[in-house]
């Protein structure tokens, strides 16, 4: 079978049982074990001088343990490389965790903010309704890049081992790539290899968000704003889902107690958001998902 027609099963499968409970609970969930391996790797090398030379290394071989990983299980057959690029996606777990921000704000703010703080790394204390509304719709937004249309689009140039490669780089960069003064040298080259595989993947889920709600016509806008954003791809569908649900996100906001003034994304957009928001974020989550599946089953057919 081709990548494509695997890929379709996998999208399907993903979204009919997400990530069940009952399975995660009593084995350790692949992304739960590369970070293990990555948190070792942290602790093993991240000392003494030439701290950039070890993260390099420590990338390089995690890129090539997976590539041979990959291969090796796919010569098992099609049945491991769709159940595992099923478990490696991340549409209907993303939708339930935005979706349960909404369902918290119903309840009370403070639920509101608990439910946030599960799918964003900023200080969620002080916020308000419209921040925990903006944080929900900017988080679906960037991990639908990175979380579904990346790997997808991974698994169709490459295959299961593209899909690990991209999976363990994407781990990598969201636990050390950070500019810390323990992170900013060995984290460097997960930060610059991440960004080089999101280069495509931000922009094409740029491309399908705009295509499946507005149409292009505000392509240039979203580039412009994009390219205000200080990571070089999360900008893109951050954008392109506030132009879609013609809201403000991104703005000001807090980590570890200090305010950083980032700019809005979609600046005019409204403001005073609410649960009615997020949901709204939910359906274009899964009309852009729609449209990749699409995409994705006609390449299989061709």
């Amino acid at each position: 079978m081709s990548h494509a027609a695997l890929l379709t099963l996998a999208m399907l499968l993903d979204a009919a049982l997400g990530e069940p409970r009952w399975l995660w609970s009593r084995l350790p969930h692949p992304a739960v074990l590369l970070g293990r391996l990555i948190g070792w790797a942290d602790e093993q090398f991240n000392t003494g001088p030439a701290r950039r030379a070890r993260g390099i290394a420590a990338i390089a071989t995690l890129t090539l343990a997976m590539l041979l990983l990959g291969k090796i299980i796919a010569a098992f057959g099609w049945l491991p490389e769709v159940l595992l690029a099923a478990i490696l996606l991340a549409q209907r777990s993303l939708v339930d965790h935005v979706r349960a921000v909404a369902n918290g704000l119903r309840l009370s703010l403070g639920e509101g903010r608990r439910a946030v703080s599960m799918i964003v790394s900023r200080d969620t204390e002080a916020m308000d309704a419209d921040a925990v509304s903006r944080s929900a719709i900017e988080s679906a937004a960037e991990n639908l890049s990175d979380g579904v249309i990346a790997p997808a689009f991974w698994f169709l140039i490459a295959g299961l081992p593209g899909l690990f490669v991209y999976k363990a780089i994407n781990t990598a960069d969201s636990m050390i790539g950070y500019r810390t003064p323990r992170h900013q040298d060995f984290g460097w080259a997960a930060a610059r290899f991440d960004d080089l595989l999101n280069w495509i993947p931000a922009r094409l889920t740029a491309l399908l968000i705009a295509a499946t709600h507005h149409g292009l016509s505000a392509w240039a806008a979203i580039r412009a704003d994009a390219r205000l954003h200080r990571s070089p791809n999360a900008g893109w569908p951050e954008s392109a889902m506030a132009r879609a649900l013609n809201v403000a996100i991104s703005g000001p906001r807090a980590y570890d107690g200090k305010m950083r003034d980032f700019p809005f994304v979609n600046a005019t957009g409204r403001r005073g958001l609410g649960p009615d928001d997020i949901d709204a974020a939910c359906t274009a989550l899964w009309r852009t998902w729609a449209a990749a599946l699409a995409l994705t089953a006609l390449l299989a057919l061709i």
